[in-house]
């Protein structure tokens, strides 16, 4: 929706506690066609994630403390506008990947391609392969009703971080929602704006979410977010919200 023609694309990954897979999706994420940056987020790590992503070839912002999923698109994406203004650049796409794709990053080219054509204004990834999500059902029933209820458009997989987007439809979106619920209320928000979007299958995975006390708390704050995401957006849900059972 935009009359520029982007110079590139940059790929940017919000990282937190990520040392052992990091270098692995940043070096697969730099051999993406058209990607003349890869920036990562470091957003609070306790461990060495930001200087094993910058050996791995990345620009590195760091986060002093944790500010959640959000916070860290929206710090990275203003980062690539500051390095496009200082270059007197054309603002680049914006491919959101998350840290922990390994080697299986480079598998993102689909993603970009009908962004760079100019076919759609955001591009959403259905993973081909799936792995075992224990108790993840719910947040993305919860997600996909909720987007269809407000858009009249039934996501594949809602919750999926891995999107290409312009910048203008990037800024259309923002503040973006909090945490969790920036994937849901993205697509929404942009739906609703007149942007197009595309679901594109990629065969990327990423680390199989547990069972254990830490997954199922992470789980809850996913559950949380996108529900302040969809409530903020749609009354009607606010109200459902409190019915929804797990099935």
């Amino acid at each position: 929706m935009s009359d520029e023609t982007p110079t590139g694309t940059a790929v940017i990954i919000p990282a937190m506690n990520e040392a052992d897979r990091i270098a692995a999706t940043v070096r697969a994420a730099r051999e993406l066609p058209g990607v003349d940056l890869v920036l990562v987020v470091d957003d609070g790590s306790a461990d060495a994630t930001a200087i094993i992503a910058g050996e791995a070839g990345a620009d590195v912002v760091r986060h002093a403390r944790n500010r959640g999923k959000a916070a860290a698109m929206e710090t990275g994406a203003e980062a690539v506008r500051l390095l496009d203004t200082r270059d007197g650049a054309r603002p680049r796409n914006l491919l959101f990947l998350d840290a922990d794709l390994g080697d299986t990053a480079r598998e993102a080219a689909p993603l970009i391609e009908p962004i760079t054509a100019g076919e759609t204004d955001m591009t959403i990834a259905v993973f081909s392969s799936t792995v075992k999500l224990g108790g993840h059902g719910l947040v993305v029933r919860l997600s996909r009703d909720g987007i269809k209820r407000a858009t009249g458009f039934t996501p594949t997989q809602p919750l999926n971080g891995q999107r290409c987007l312009t910048r203008a439809a990037f800024e259309a979106a923002k503040p973006l929602a909090h945490g969790f619920g920036v994937e849901t209320a993205l697509t929404i928000d942009l739906l609703r704006r007149g942007f197009r979007i595309k679901e594109v299958e990629v065969p990327l995975a990423h680390r199989a979410t547990g069972t254990d006390l830490r997954a199922q708390i992470h789980r809850a704050r996913q559950f949380r977010d996108v529900a302040r995401a969809l409530a903020v957006r749609d009354p009607a849900v606010r109200g459902g919200l409190s019915r929804l059972k797990p099935r």
